[in-house]
């Protein structure tokens, strides 16, 4: 069937289709860089990297647009109260958060632009929007006319009237209606600010994204990204704008990751559970936090806790270590040997990949791809127990491990140095295969260990080891 993907714009699961053949043009909304970012930042990163991992995977070609918001009341706040610039806070806190992004292994964007970088195009865009009737100068304030975009609430699923009784909208007698949102801001004491057509000021918060995706993607998108928090009224705004401003349909698919909690409370610093990712990369290491994430679908809610992140790690040493012992018999296999299993593990392999497609195609299905990962584990350790085996077979699991873990961006291959634990791990094995009377594989280890310059002592307490 191929990739089906779910739109919040539809509500449906839908066929995905691009644009172009084979490219995929894809934006994501990042960060407001005034402090380090917490983990419920990090989940739709890593969701919307592993998606971009995935249609790579598929044999697209991906342009991935993911913004910085270095202009914003929060940033001017700290900027102020620290006594530096604004861009001094936004550089620093970029630097953070591509670093804390690099930890959990996501991979930076193609583009990453900044509002300060794209001040011109702002504010073409704004100017246009007044041109065509759909947004208005109030006394050095640019607003959008949310009354003239007749689809307006289109992506909230509710119509304008709805929105307006259901929202708390601040009294502004500058707007001609309560839902009218800034495209720009009159300059403030204290505040950056540029020069414009309607004078001293600043950029408001959703235009930034519609001049950024017009600038680097063009008119017309095929996936826009985020948490479900951005839906209304950023994404709606954004839609609102960008359609208004072209006169084409912004994107084609809507994408939401569900939120994170903290052993099932909303995280928030009052409660004292808020967690930077940061620290918890530290302290678990990215890997694991990553392959937390992945564990549950996208778009369902997902809970932290460190009950959790054990379980994860657990299964994540499961698929380490099926990957360590394929290794350790790959260093003495003998590809002469007589196997009898080749049919039936190439048969094995190829439906165990096609499974793992099957889900990821299903709405990017991280939960079940998983489930198939766990899979080969169970098929490459049955496998190993056979006392002949073929090194076409070993190295099918292990490039397999390696070709499904790396959709998710997980990294499970081991430098191949001979370390005291793969020793301690390969003395175990020659231990239990001499309790099997598995005397050739015994001598197989045993021999390893040699060519690495392992000496072997067979003690009444146990087996020793030292190097030579």
């Amino acid at each position: 069937m191929g990739i089906q993907l779910t739109n919040t714009m539809t509500r449906r699961k839908e066929p995905f289709h691009t644009l172009e053949p084979g490219k995929v043009k894809m934006y994501v909304c990042g960060p407001t860089v005034y402090n380090y970012i917490h983990i419920g930042n990090a989940r739709p990163a890593i969701v919307f990297d592993t998606l971009r991992r995935y249609l790579k995977y598929r044999g697209y070609e991906v342009t991935f647009v993911q913004n910085i918001t270095d202009v914003d009341d929060k940033l001017i706040r700290v900027a102020n109260q620290e006594g530096v610039t604004v861009k001094e806070v936004a550089d620093r806190y970029t630097d953070a958060y591509n670093a804390d992004l690099k930890s959990l292994n996501v991979s930076p964007p193609d583009i990453q632009p900044r509002v300060m970088q794209t001040i011109p195009e702002i504010i073409e865009f704004v100017q246009g929007l007044i041109e065509k009737g759909f947004a208005y100068e109030s006394e050095g304030d640019v607003y959008f006319r949310t009354g003239r975009f007749q689809e307006y609430g289109k992506l909230s699923h509710q119509p304008l009237d709805d929105l307006q009784a259901g929202a708390r909208v601040e009294i502004n007698e500058k707007k001609e209606h309560p839902l009218d949102f800034v495209l720009w801001k009159a300059a403030k004491t204290g505040e950056v600010t540029w020069d414009s057509p309607w004078g001293e000021g600043r950029p408001g918060w959703h235009i930034e994204c519609s001049a950024m995706a017009l600038k680097f993607l063009g008119e017309e998108i095929d996936i826009h990204a985020g948490g479900t928090d951005l839906v209304f009224p950023h994404h709606e705004n954004e839609i609102a704008q960008s359609e208004c401003f072209t006169g084409k349909v912004f994107a084609r698919y809507w994408l939401h990751n569900g939120m994170l909690n903290i052993d099932n409370e909303k995280m928030s610093k009052s409660l004292g559970n808020f967690l930077l990712a940061r620290e918890l990369s530290e302290k678990f290491g990215g890997q694991l936090i990553r392959f937390f994430m992945l564990q549950g679908h996208y778009r369902n809610p997902i809970n932290f806790s460190e009950e959790l992140i054990e379980q994860a790690a657990n299964g994540l040493d499961r698929i380490k270590t099926a990957y360590t012992n394929l290794s350790h018999r790959l260093d003495t296999v003998r590809a002469e040997e007589p196997n009898d299993q080749a049919q039936e593990q190439a048969r094995i392999i190829g439906e165990l990949r096609e499974r793992f497609i099957t889900e990821m195609d299903d709405d990017i299905n991280t939960a079940n791809a998983i489930t198939v990962i766990f899979d080969v584990v169970k098929e490459a350790n049955l496998y190993l127990r056979h006392q002949n085996v073929g090194e076409t077979e070993v190295r099918a699991y292990m490039d397999l491990l390696v070709e499904l873990t790396e959709v998710l961006g997980l990294e499970i291959a081991e430098e191949q140095e001979l370390v005291d634990s793969k020793i301690d791990a390969l003395i175990e094995e020659r231990t239990e295969a001499r309790k099997a009377r598995n005397f050739a594989r015994s001598d197989e280890i045993r021999d390893l260990l040699a060519a690495k310059g392992i000496v072997l002592e067979d003690t009444p307490q146990g087996v020793r080891w030292r190097r030579k």
